[in-house]
């Protein structure tokens, strides 16, 4: 019977722990959380958005913008609809809601990881609580590990599912880019990504808490002058900056970023062209002629929003409604139709949903996931270079990989 350690107990490790064990191999699950999966329990809000209900792996592979086509062996060995199949035979009752995301009927993402904890029970994982410190190889060949306190785990092979950098109070602190490094792999520089987004405008601090639902983002390039993000949906107005899901989605298409090279641009009603936009001004300021320029603006705009968008429109908010100028009045229409916002920089890796970045897809065989360095090595989730937008795709990216590299190290 061959003997497997994996070390990490996310999404991608109690896969690929239990998966081996189920294959007859006898496995060792090492991790330094005395909880099981601590990241899986703050996805989606707490609800966790396990995966995405896509039938077409072409499509699939279209929301994994950094090396999906890395992705294709994985998936097509275990697909969103694998994963659905999996936790319902689990007993997690699931749902399909708005983008296809997958939640649990209970909205409860404390059920998805009890599930995970009776699939490696089921199958006769051993836990055991340290952390990994370095891995024991020879010749080429990893023999397992050396935990920090010096104890040694042999096996005839490893899985690597350690996460990234994002959350570390979760405990993906990067510890499998060391363990790849000592093995001879590359690493691809770990950044943040479905991050937030610090803006250099001040005036957003004003508006701070405030979400903006049915708006319309578009991210521009400004050195290369081209849009490199278009969508609709959800926004957050932070302190520093802007958030939310729809703000998340277009981080991961912000590539090689610098200070003031990408620039936002929030139509806040875009159901309206311009032209209808600007009628339907002229209409509210017909019937509410007496009111001043503030008061008219609230039939338009959240509170938060009316001085700002009077001050980005150069429109005295004291003035009344039948003295506003056409000029003016389109001014009030081109702000709504484009607040304009310079990104300074992502924040913290530490905010960070996911990382991007990690040991090269070049050095991973595609088909096993195992290490074409270092032999008996595997890696399997977020600690590899591959990365997806929002919607469930990147735990998907967890549970195909993991199932994946459990499978094959039994072989």
């Amino acid at each position: 019977m061959k003997t497997i350690l994996v070390i990490g107990a996310g999404a991608a490790g109690l896969m690929a722990a239990g998966t081996a064990s189920q294959h007859g191999c006898k496995v060792t699950l090492l991790d330094k959380n005395e909880k099981l999966a601590r990241k899986l329990v703050i996805t989606g809000k707490g609800r966790c958005n396990l995966t995405n209900n896509i039938t077409d792996i072409n499509d699939i592979i279209a929301n994994i913008p950094v090396n999906g086509a890395f992705m294709f062996g994985a998936l097509s060995r275990f697909m969103p609809s694998d994963t659905i199949g999996f936790f319902e035979s689990l007993g997690v009752p699931l749902k399909t809601e708005r983008g296809g995301r997958v939640f649990p009927v209970s909205n409860n993402s404390f059920d998805v990881v009890d599930a995970l904890n009776r699939f490696i029970t089921k199958n006769k994982v051993k836990r055991v609580r340290a952390s990994a410190a370095s891995l024991i190889i020879e010749n080429n060949k990893v023999l397992g590990a050396v935990t920090q306190d010096g104890k040694s785990f042999t096996a005839d092979a490893v899985i690597i599912a350690t996460g990234g950098l994002s959350y570390p109070q979760t405990g993906s602190t990067g510890d499998g880019y060391d363990f790849a490094k000592q093995a001879g792999h590359t690493i691809i520089e770990p950044k943040p990504s479905l991050v937030p987004l610090e803006c250099h405008e001040g005036f957003v601090s004003r508006a701070a808490g405030l979400t903006l639902k049915n708006i319309n983002l578009t991210i521009t390039d400004t050195h290369k002058k081209a849009d490199v993000f278009s969508g609709f949906g959800e926004l957050l107005i932070t302190h520093f900056g802007v958030s939310g899901p729809l703000v998340l989605s277009a981080s991961s298409h912000m590539r090689n970023m610098e200070s003031e090279k990408f620039e936002l641009h929030i139509d806040l009603k875009p159901a309206l062209t311009h032209e209808q936009l600007d009628k339907r001004i002229l209409t509210e300021i017909s019937e509410n002629a007496n009111k001043n320029t503030f008061n008219l603006l609230s039939t338009l705009l959240p509170k938060s929003l009316i001085p700002i968008v009077a001050n980005l429109s150069e429109v005295n908010g004291m003035l009344k409604a039948n003295s506003i100028t056409k000029e003016a009045r389109q001014r009030i229409a081109a702000t709504l139709k484009d607040i304009k916002l310079t990104v300074i920089d992502f924040r913290s890796i530490d905010e960070a949903v996911i990382t991007s970045g990690g040991v090269s897809v070049n050095e991973i065989n595609p088909k096993t996931m195992e290490s074409k360095i270092t032999k008996g090595l595997y890696f399997a989730g977020e600690v590899i270079d591959v990365d997806a937008y929002t919607g469930g795709f990147n735990l998907q990216i967890a549970f195909s990989t993991g199932a994946l590299a459990g499978n094959s190290v039994c072989n």
